[in-house]
C-alpha cells in the first residue's frame, strides 16, 4: 500500500496550518478543535516547519513558556522530515519508528499535499489485513469473496 491511497481514504481534503508568528495557544486551539496532534507551519505558503503536541509539551510547558504569549517559530520543528505519495506505508512506518516522529508531510513533486500520521498507517494496515483475512476465510470454504 503507497502513502496516496493512505490520503484518498482520508475523509478530510484539507491541510490545518499555522504561520510561524502564530501563538501556540492558537495551534492548540486549531488542534483541539480538528481533533489532531499536529499542524504545519507554513510561512508565504511554504513549509517552514510542523507544530505537535510533542513539541508543545517538551519544547513550551517544560521550559515554562506560557502558550499565550510563545510563537509558533520558537517551538516548532524545522527541520521537517517528508515523504512522497509514491512510498509505501512500511517506509513511513520505519521514518517514523527511527525518528521517533508521529506525523509525516506528504509531497507529491515538491508540493505539500497532505499529513499523515501513524493511526492512518495503523488504520489502513488493519483494514488491509481484514480484506485478506476475509478472502483467505472465503477461500477456505470454498465461497467466492
Amino acid at each position: 500500500m503507497k502513502v496516496s491511497q493512505i490520503l484518498a481514504g482520508k475523509n478530510i481534503d484539507c491541510i490545518w496550518s499555522v504561520t510561524p508568528t502564530n501563538t501556540v495557544y492558537d495551534a492548540l486551539e486549531l488542534m483541539g478543535s480538528k481533533n489532531i496532534g499536529a499542524v504545519i507551519v507554513l510561512e508565504n505558503g511554504e513549509m517552514a516547519g510542523i507544530f505537535s503536541e510533542r513539541d508543545y509539551a517538551r519544547k513550551g510547558i517544560l521550559l515554562g513558556r506560557a502558550s499565550r504569549e510563545t510563537l509558533i517559530q520558537d517551538v516548532m520543528t524545522s527541520k521537517v522530515i517528508t515523504v512522497d505519495t509514491d512510498q509505501k506505508i512500511e517506509e513511513c512506518m520505519e521514518i517514523m519508528s527511527e525518528k521517533h516522529i508521529r506525523h509525516l508531510p506528504v509531497t507529491n513533486q515538491g508540493k505539500l499535499v497532505g499529513i499523515i500520521s501513524i493511526n492512518d498507517i495503523v488504520t489502513a494496515i488493519i483494514r488491509e489485513q481484514k480484506v485478506h483475512i476475509k478472502s483467505l476465510e472465503s477461500y477456505i470454504s470454498g465461497n467466492p469473496f
